[in-house]
């Protein structure tokens, strides 16, 4: 009994101290349970405690634990629990053992800078020359104190100044270069300033420029490397740049040396042209993003360098001069030899002009400190001379090379204006080689795609190359448009970015409407830009699918009457702004949302179940409507028009006027076309300046605010400039696919998987189905298995998925009785489970479709 007592009073004991201190006071007796319990404290260095629980324990304090067989001197030496590591030290835990990577205690306490930790396990003999599996010793300066070889390399030839630049640790490269660790490769030839860059660590690149002068000029060659990552190594020259005005002047002053030599090397027809043309652009890229930092301390804030060379900032363009004559004297002779071919056919070109600009330019490239300059009968000027002997082969070889260095031409003169404008000098540039620039893409069309991005940008130069532009196939076009529409964002995949919870819009299905306006308002552009991520309220559902379905039923409600924001069309099934919307108080506020949602659309690749009229596709693209136009919303009227045109209405008596009646609020008005329109008569000689006026009455006045508010929203995602790439017919084929499912098209693009393949039974059945379905039905499917009901253009190989392209799929699932399919819309995956027979197929599929179409949980 008294033992009993005894037990109890020790358990209540041992039960108050638990509780007065909030944990265990006792370590279980098995090492894997105890040494969880442990190491949180040991983070916290809660010595005392650790203390207490080890007194009288039998816990092995060299116990190794977890993926990376760590004991606890490794948790505290990580963490800098020196009070910790002293007491496990004195415990017997052993300072050189070493985890599966091979680190001990002083690797990591050396790799976190935990100095006291490091010096308490030097007292307690830990080897400062051990080894991990990379070969890296314990480098920093209580070790070096200590005696370590600071040159040591490891199997690789990596020394630790090599480990250090590799993971930009500057102090540290710092500490070694001060005590006169030694700049050496390693056996593959790899530099630390290789391993600086690639890793974008201007810091450190800087503590090497600092203590190895010569390396500046090796940091400008890089960039003529295409296997260091741009990023990287712009990021590094950022750095560097901005340290002081010399260093700014000094890098972008050699920039433009290494550019203006790879130009002239591009120009020569010798050269290869991919090879020079990505090193060129490569160079001019990154010129041209360190010029626009500005230096570290601007001179003044007027200076913005596009005042010719005159003012210090502006004078690193000048190494670049060189290159921009060069380019301007090819344009020229090939100018004169279009002109010259053009009045004389027959005649050949004169091969001296040639051959003189070809010596001209190989004297460029060979310069250096004492050039020796090839003679005319130099075997590789012969060969150019006689390949470019006729004007148009000329064309042939010179329209690529002289086109890119255009492109830099454009990108350097872009850079020294305000964000913009349009640099006056390249205006007068590439007027004064109008021919041949046109010339260029007429014989090779590519070149505006490749070359000629400075149309995006110039209006005032687009109209020039418009019908040229027009003129190249849809894919090309769209390819542009999204290559530039896309440009600076971090990931093209960006639907499936991982969101913040912040982020996901929550829609409310029994309001859609209202609820994505509330939710679109109250996110950022560029937040949208970056990802949408749709979560419907009550579901679990993320992901492709579900955005799909959300633009797919949001663009239904757009044209919802109840908005009163969108009218049907005379044929029942586009629509048109309706002229009365302001019946709805807020309609202005939902044109631009409806805008907003249309462009988001197609800045993500996300088609829309609505089909506009073409007026108003027009109106999107700053196309003007005709008289053909105002059919989708009076077809008699259209007829009238056309009448007019097709007709001599001279002697007719109509006596029509620059005017019309109109309905202003139940009162009849009358609306001149143009000012004094009310006295002006109708004539033969005038009547299509009438049509053309009373047309845009009708199709643009009337609607004029509901057009302005939707672009207003339409352009915050899609720019102008891009937009005009296409026509209306196009414009609709981007926005809403196409509009009709091409089975054979469908069966051909499929892909099967887990056991299914085009022989069996259940997939012949399965398009024997599809095949029967009515168009509805179909729709339905598709929108089942993707979460959208339209094709994009081109067919069901352009199906997008989680991660890109993602053709429709069907999973073999197995069967068991009433099963119906299901699918995983984020990757068009259609799980299909293998019905006996057809009928049962069709039956169970049907209810699917009906039953299941909208509504999505976990994947």
């Amino acid at each position: 009994m008294e033992r009993a007592m005894e037990q109890l009073n020790v358990q209540l004991n041992r039960l108050t101290r638990s509780l007065r201190r909030a944990r265990t006071v006792e370590l279980p007796e098995d090492n894997e349970t105890a040494v969880y319990t442990l190491m949180p404290m040991v983070m916290a260095d809660q010595h005392r405690s650790v203390s207490e629980l080890l007194l009288n324990s039998k816990f092995d304090v060299n116990y190794a634990f977890g993926r990376v067989k760590r004991s606890l001197l490794h948790i505290a030496a990580n963490c800098g629990s020196v009070e910790c590591l002293v007491l496990l030290l004195k415990r017997g835990a052993n300072p050189n053992y070493q985890d599966i990577s091979g680190c001990t205690p002083l690797h990591l306490a050396a790799r976190n800078g935990q100095k006291k930790c490091m010096g308490k396990l030097l007292e307690y003999n830990a080897d400062v020359n051990i080894c991990n599996n990379e070969g890296l010793t314990a480098t920093v300066l209580c070790l070096l104190d200590s005696g370590a070889d600071i040159n040591r390399p490891n199997v690789s030839g990596a020394t630790p100044l090599y480990f250090a630049c590799s993971h930009g640790q500057r102090d540290t490269a710092q500490i070694l270069l001060s005590r006169g660790a030694k700049y050496l490769a390693d056996k593959n030839g790899i530099t630390p300033l290789d391993l600086c860059v690639q890793g974008g660590y201007g810091e450190t690149c800087e503590i090497l420029i600092q203590h190895h002068s010569r390396l500046f000029q090796t940091l400008i060659q890089m960039t003529q490397n295409d296997e260091i990552k741009e990023n990287m190594l712009r990021q590094v020259l950022e750095h560097v740049s901005q340290q002081s005005d010399s260093h700014y002047q000094r890098i972008l002053t050699s920039l433009a040396e290494v550019a203006t030599t790879n130009g002239h090397k591009l120009l020569s027809l010798s050269s290869s042209y991919e090879a020079q043309m990505k090193s060129l652009l490569r160079i001019v890229r990154i010129f041209c993003h360190v010029f626009r930092l500005g230096p570290s301390t601007p001179n003044n804030g007027n200076d913005m360098g596009y005042n010719g060379n005159k003012t210090p900032r502006s004078q690193v363009f000048k190494p670049l001069e060189l290159l921009w004559h060069s380019l301007d004297e090819w344009l020229v002779l090939i100018s004169t030899e279009l002109d010259r071919n053009r009045k004389n056919p027959s005649s050949s070109s004169s091969s001296s002009e040639i051959a003189s600009l070809l010596l001209k330019q190989r004297e460029v490239d060979h310069s250096g400190s004492t050039p020796k300059l090839p003679s005319l009968l130099d075997p590789q000027i012969v060969m150019e001379t006689e390949v470019c002997a006729d004007g148009e082969d000329v064309i042939s070889m010179t329209a690529n090379r002289l086109s890119a260095v255009i492109q830099a031409f454009y990108m350097c003169c872009s850079c020294q204006m305000p964000q913009g404008m349009t640099s006056p000098r390249f205006i007068e540039f590439v007027c004064n080689h109008d021919d041949v620039l046109k010339c260029f893409v007429t014989r090779n069309p590519k070149i505006i795609f490749n070359h000629f991005h400075f149309l995006l940008e110039c209006p005032e130069l687009m109209s020039r190359f418009m019908h040229i532009i027009k003129g190249q196939p849809f894919k090309d076009r769209c390819e542009w448009f999204y290559e530039h529409l896309l440009a600076g964002q971090p990931d093209s995949d960006m639907v499936h970015r991982p969101v913040n919870e912040n982020d996901i819009l929550l829609i409310h299905r029994d309001s859609i409407f209202r609820s994505s306006c509330e939710m679109v308002s109250k996110s950022t552009n560029e937040k949208l830009k970056q990802g949408i991520a749709v979560r419907f309220h009550g579901e679990e559902g993320m992901g492709q699918g579900v955005v799909r379905e959300w633009f797919d039923i949001l663009s239904n409600e757009i044209i919802n009457p109840d908005y009163a924001l969108f009218t049907q069309s005379a044929d029942g099934t586009t629509f048109q702004p309706n002229s009365n919307s302001s019946v709805n108080p807020d309609h202005l506020n939902y044109f631009q949302f409806a805008g907003q949602i249309l462009g988001l659309a197609l800045y993500h690749r996300q088609l829309v179940n609505i089909y506009f009229t073409r007026s108003f596709y027009k109106h999107i693209l700053g196309i003007p409507v005709n008289y053909q136009d105002v059919s989708s919303i009076d077809p008699e009227y259209a007829k009238n028009l056309q009448w007019i045109l097709d007709n001599d209405i001279s002697d007719l008596g109509l006596e029509l006027t620059f005017s019309v009646e109109t309905d202003v609020f139940g009162a009849m008005e009358e609306v001149p076309l143009k000012p004094g329109g009310t006295s002006i008569l109708v004539t033969q000689g005038n009547k299509a300046e009438y049509v053309q006026l009373v047309t845009e009455l009708r199709m643009t006045r009337a609607i004029q605010p509901q057009i302005n508010a939707f672009l207003q929203g339409f352009h915050t995602f899609i720019p102008p400039s891009l937009i005009q790439l296409f026509d209306e017919y196009e414009l609709e084929l981007l926005l809403s696919g196409m509009p009709e499912i091409d089975v054979q098209d469908w069966c051909r693009n499929t892909e099967y998987t887990s056991g299914y393949d085009t022989q069996e039974p259940v997939i012949q059945w399965f398009w024997e189905v599809v095949k029967s379905l009515t168009q509805e039905e179909r729709v339905l499917l598709l929108q089942f298995v993707t979460g959208s009901s339209r094709v994009p253009h081109g067919g069901f190989a352009y199906l997008m998925g989680g991660s890109g392209l993602q053709k429709f799929t069907v999973a073999a699932v197995p069967y068991t009785s009433n099963l119906l399919p299901t699918s995983s819309t984020c990757i068009n995956m259609l799980k299909l489970p293998e019905y006996p027979s057809q009928e049962i197929l069709r039956d169970r599929l049907l209810v699917a479709l009906h039953c299941g179409s909208y509504g999505y949980t976990m994947a």
